[in-house]
């Protein structure tokens, strides 16, 4: 079976063969442009290694909306505000196009120097990776004028991936400091059958597994990492430092710039793996905490969007708009739902030949946050919130997350894989009056189940195709577009999105 290794350092979520891309550096070093694109070499030069992926595709989707030049996830999973069906070009199918820079140099007998420095591009637009510019292009637009929105942890940062360096010892392990994947994300690339192809992987597409609850969370800001192998046992920590602004809060229905009282942030993160090999069998624990955990859902509504003012364009916290002039000027902000998060899950995978087995489970819980944030406080990319709810939560939400799949090697150039994700959410409404006849709110039980089939035929290491199809559908209260009474649904509940592309890595 070919791996295409040096993809796996730029694409974050979407990527297959991140290990294969750590060691893309040891590899020759390409003397010839024939030899690149034919070959196995790398470009690296004393130490030093410039890696990147481009992908690109066509599909189709039955619930979609038009295209967006800052998104870089496609469409192939239910959204909120999906609508008739639609020819696309399909970005990022299978891993992130982007470029990115990385070194390992040794100083000393068994010390190295690591860096690595990633970012992704929207190979549809040549924009920057930025799914919160999704949200403020169409804030204040109807929903049935909006282009497809999102959130993410690649929020038009110039590196939007990763950016760290650190020091690396043969029996001592790895510590860096940085931007940085999350352990949650490490553990998804792992143990994904898909890999986290954005196009066929609900756990790629959407980072609540990889972030342990907020998909802005698959990337830890000022974070310090360790890694170290011992033998077949391998154990990881993580600790974010808090950074940033805790914003203005009040809990007040009345309030003004004058009576709001000035937060601090402490959104603080933590996190541990441990896990190990044994023969063709490998499997991980991961545990992690993240404080203050921001998730934009929408756009900010706004004039045409009168029978719903909570998110409108003036500012608000807990949904109460402030009464005078505005903090912050909305028109490049976003409208963030604050929880206090825990994740824990595990995951497995038996390499066996020609069949690859994966399987997982995550139970995170979230909470309203011990300290609010408040309107001026940053998401990812610094983009401010001009709403902030820090109440949406009615008692503790509980998020489980169940995937499995297998990977078959029909021939050594190519690959079958099918997945099936599912996650379940509880019933978290305050009386929980959740039936079809008293009405859906977003903190009723609900359910999003979605499956994949698709062919991946490598030419050669640095190229190519594939063709599959995804099918999603969503229920109850995870069928709820809008999460505040009286609970506004998605115009469509499933989406099926068949697609097709090629790639190429170096």
């Amino acid at each position: 079976m070919w791996v295409l290794g040096a993809a796996g350092s730029v694409v974050g979520e979407a990527v297959a063969g991140e290990a294969a891309a750590a060691a893309s550096s040891e590899r020759a070093s390409c003397t010839s442009a024939q030899q690149f694109i034919a070959g196995d070499c790398s470009l690296t030069w004393n130490g030093i290694t410039l890696y990147g992926a481009y992908d690109i595709g066509l599909g189709w989707v039955s619930h979609g909306l038009p295209e967006n030049g800052y998104n870089y996830e496609g469409e192939s999973l239910v959204n909120r505000n999906g609508q008739g069906s639609r020819l696309l070009i399909a970005p990022n199918n299978l891993s992130q196009t982007g470029v990115g820079l990385k070194a390992r140099v040794e100083f000393l007998a068994g010390w190295s120097v690591v860096f690595n420095a990633s970012t992704g591009i929207n190979p549809q637009s040549g924009q920057l990776a930025n799914m919160l510019a999704t949200n403020t292009t169409n804030n204040g637009l109807p929903r049935s004028s909006y282009s497809i929105t999102g959130d993410g942890a690649r929020a038009g940062q110039a590196i939007n991936d990763e950016l760290f360096g650190g020091v690396a010892a043969e029996q001592l392990g790895t510590l860096t400091f940085g931007r940085q994947r999350a352990l949650g994300t490490d553990a998804m690339l792992a143990y994904d059958p898909a890999g986290g192809a954005y196009a066929f992987s609900y756990i790629g597409y959407n980072g609540t597994m990889a972030g342990g609850g907020d998909t802005e969370d698959t990337r830890w800001d000022e974070a310090l990492k360790y890694r170290l192998a011992w033998g077949p046992v391998h154990l990881g920590a993580m600790y974010k430092f808090v950074d940033g602004s805790g914003g203005c809060y009040t809990g007040e229905s009345t309030w003004t710039a004058a009576t709001c009282t000035a937060e601090q942030a402490h959104n603080d993160a933590y996190g541990v793996a441990l896990g190990g090999e044994y023969r063709r069998l490998a499997a991980e624990l991961v545990y992690q905490h993240y404080n203050q955990a921001i998730s934009v859902l929408n756009p900010l509504l706004g004039p045409q969007s009168a029978t719903q003012p909570y998110q409108s364009t003036l500012n608000s916290i807990n949904t109460h708009p402030i009464t005078g002039t505005n903090l912050i000027d909305p028109s490049n902000s976003v409208y963030g739902i604050v929880t206090d998060n825990s994740a824990l899950l595990i995951a497995a995978r038996y390499a066996g030949a020609p069949v690859k087995l994966y399987a997982g489970y995550e139970h995170i819980r979230q909470t309203n946050p011990a300290h609010p944030l408040g309107v001026g406080a940053a998401a990812q990319g610094g983009y401010l919130l001009s709403g902030v709810e820090d109440d949406n939560l009615d008692a503790p939400k509980i998020v489980q997350i169940w995937w499995t799949g297998a990977k078959y090697a029909i021939d050594p150039r190519t690959d079958l894989t099918v997945a099936w994700y599912h996650q379940l959410q509880n019933d978290f409404r305050v009386p929980p009056e959740c039936s079809a006849s008293a009405g859906f709110r977003s903190s009723c039980s609900g359910t999003l189940n979605e499956v994949s089939l698709f062919a991946d035929h490598h030419f050669n290491r640095r190229f190519d195709v594939y063709a599959g199809i995804a099918y999603s559908q969503v229920g109850g209260g995870l069928a709820i577009a809008i999460p505040h009474k009286p609970g506004v649904p998605y115009f469509h509940d499933n989406n099926t999105a068949p697609t097709i592309g090629g790639r190429f890595t170096f």
